[in-house]
């Protein structure tokens, strides 16, 4: 008879906190090229509680009843027969497959190739903020911006929309390890939270000044890495240099048609959509290593026993989480 675990998982779309339940499952048995973790923490991330609610249906999730969570910390305790850089009592950080998901148990498969190592300096729980926060903000700020995280490279006035939240406090970070002047922007309460993580400058989105996304250095932005909704092309477009760029991390219909719009008429301020599919492990490698050096931090909104993880997506379900929503296993 199969080991059972425990797990919370729900088995319809919609249902929020109250559609969780917690269930004893077989602990899953990994593939040729996925290694078994027993897991220590998971953070929850704005996309899992989308998927919940049947932004990506049919195609996620894949089948119902669904564990939920993709970001995790562990243990390895059992390897596939074509697993190579890993072996049993190995900890690391993994991003499990989006479309099965798995993160709210005691134990879970991880593909090797999104598997990296863990070092003692790096706690399990600031691992397990990393993967699909840290690495979305990495992406847009290195790979679509350009941002050298050398400091090398010309100077770039960033801005930071929602820079408090679980994104927005990496790409914070991130950005000024480059050559780079950052204004974030969020609510009252985070503005000192904002300068600790390095902003030169901050807005409350709540003041005029800040819902028109104006610099009080009178900068106008490069690029701004956008974790918030609900700002139109219009309020961004007079704050933009030339050239500068709007990436767009939760894209919707209105903000793929200013996409397009800006293509078709060459414009030189474009709007970017970015969807996150990683390939391998070389960023997330490179991102606990700043961790590990001190040069990012993962800052917690709260921690939760799974026993708790409804308090957790609940947290989350709020909208105004500082930092990561974490459940420890």
């Amino acid at each position: 008879m199969a080991e059972l675990m425990r797990a919370v998982q729900y088995d319809s779309y919609g249902g929020g906190a109250a559609g969780l339940k917690h269930v004893e499952v077989p602990v899953p048995t990994p593939g040729k090229d996925e290694v078994l973790l027993k897991l220590e923490a998971t953070s929850l991330n704005p996309l899992d509680l989308r998927f919940q609610k049947g932004v990506a249906r049919p195609f996620i999730p894949r089948k119902f009843p669904v564990i939920p969570g993709t970001d995790v910390a562990g243990e390895v305790v059992q390897v596939g027969p074509n697993v190579v850089k890993f072996k049993a009592g190995d900890k690391v950080v993994a991003l499990l497959n989006t479309l099965i998901g798995g993160g709210l148990a005691e134990y879970a498969v991880a593909k090797e190739s999104l598997t990296v190592p863990r070092p003692e300096e790096v706690s399990a729980a600031e691992g397990a903020g990393l993967p699909i926060a840290a690495l979305t903000a990495h992406k847009a700020l290195v790979d679509v911006a350009g941002l050298k995280l050398d400091g090398s490279g010309p100077r770039m006035n960033i801005l930071v929309t929602a820079a408090s939240g679980g994104v927005g406090h990496y790409a914070v970070q991130l950005a000024k390890l480059g050559n780079t002047h950052v204004t974030g922007t969020c609510g009252a309460r985070n503005i000192d939270f904002v300068k600790s993580l390095g902003a030169d400058d901050v807005l409350d989105y709540t003041t005029p000044e800040g819902a028109a996304l104006k610099s009080p250095s009178g900068h106008k932005y490069d690029v701004v890495v956008h974790c918030a909704r609900g700002i139109s092309w219009s309020t961004f477009e007079p704050n933009l240099s030339d050239t500068g760029r709007v990436i767009d991390l939760t894209p919707g219909p209105s903000s793929m048609c200013t996409y397009v719009l800006k293509k078709l008429t060459f414009s030189k301020k474009q709007l970017l959509p970015l969807i996150l599919i990683p390939k391998g492990d070389k960023e997330l490698k490179l991102l606990v290593r700043l961790v590990k050096e001190g040069k990012l931090k993962t800052v917690f909104d709260s921690k939760h026993p799974l026993s708790k993880a409804q308090d957790a997506w609940a947290k989350s379900l709020d909208g105004h989480a500082t930092g990561k929503i974490i459940v420890e296993i």
